[in-house]
């Protein structure tokens, strides 16, 4: 264990914090646990209570451009109400559930881009401390793994992946902030749209998805494009000819876009632009891990949001190294 001593509020000489996950790759709505582990420092102290939070680096955009920072999405106290002697070593063990909408970082092995964390805060005699903060890793639900892998097997492949800040209107959307899943179009598609872009938003019961082409400048300016929003059920994964279903929705974008151009009716403006359109189909689904895995989406081949696979752990070393931003 690397011990990380406190040293602000806290003061030199307090305790000290690591947080141990366990192994494994989290889920969203899924299982998160793990060990605190705390070493007493020169005297004896009263942990007060000791909290988990969960962070993610999002962008926002905004009049002045785009901005970047991280944003806390939930907050946990797994411990607290003892003492911890001078010198002592004390694991607090822990298990908390992430938030449904918790963004996924990576595919078949591959990162995505997208960065979280899990950091520690100890609260001693009413001083709270930062403590370390740990690399989150998330795997697709079924549903999520589905979609992409048939949007491989159809021919898209993946561009980048990233955080936005605020509200898809209209739907149930709960954290601050929603993840796009940026994807170059297919052959057949290339003469109309130059990319689709690809939101979940889980939940308990099911898994809202979102499907926008053509979108240019975010959330957060016009001349967004045609917007297709539907809901499948956790259950239904299996029920689902998924090329079939999204093939047909895509169809429905692009000739949509073609009926009413970029100033379209479905377009949103603004914080808090709504997404319209709900379309239900039930089908048979196809197994997962062809396409992708192969290269299909760009992610085998360690292409992610413009940079090779080094490049991206290399920034989310930045990240955790530093994080006080």
């Amino acid at each position: 264990m690397v011990f990380k001593r406190l040293l602000g509020a806290i003061g030199v000489g307090g305790p000290a914090v690591d947080t141990v996950l366990d192994t494994g790759v989290a889920l969203p709505g899924g299982p998160l646990s793990g060990q605190v582990h705390l070493r007493g420092g020169d005297a004896t102290v009263e942990i007060d209570h000791i909290g988990l939070e969960l962070v993610a680096r999002v962008e926002a955009e905004h009049e002045q451009g785009e901005s970047e920072g991280t944003v806390a999405f939930a907050r946990f106290t797994v411990g607290g109400g003892f003492s911890l002697g001078e010198g002592e070593q004390l694991s607090v063990p822990f298990g908390v559930t992430l938030p449904w909408e918790t963004p996924i970082t990576e595919l078949y092995g591959q990162q995505l881009g997208v960065v979280l964390g899990v950091r520690t805060e100890l609260a001693v005699a009413g001083a709270k401390d930062k403590g370390d903060l740990d690399p989150l890793a998330v795997r697709p639900l079924p549903v999520q793994e589905a979609v992409l892998e048939a949007f491989g097997r159809l021919g898209f492949g993946f561009h980048s992946a990233d955080l936005e800040y605020g509200h898809i209107g209209g739907t149930g959307q709960r954290l601050p902030f929603y993840q796009e899943i940026e994807l170059t179009p297919a052959p057949q598609y290339a003469h109309a749209v130059d990319e689709i872009e690809l939101t979940f938003l889980a939940a308990p019961e099911g898994v809202e998805i979102v499907l926008e082409a053509d979108k240019r400048g975010g959330l957060f300016s016009s001349g967004r494009d045609a917007l297709v929003r539907f809901t499948v059920g956790h259950q239904d994964v299996h029920t689902r000819d998924w090329v079939a279903d999204l093939d047909g929705r895509v169809r429905q974008l692009v000739e949509h876009r073609s009926a009413h151009g970029a100033h379209d009716p479905y377009a949103g403006h603004g914080h808090h632009g709504d997404h319209h359109g709900h379309h239900d189909g039930h089908h048979s689904g196809p197994g997962i891990g062809t396409a992708v895995a192969a290269g299909a989406a760009g992610l085998a081949v360690g292409v992610v949001g413009g940079l090779v696979a080094a490049e991206v752990v290399d920034e989310i070393g930045d990240f955790f190294e530093g994080d006080e931003d």
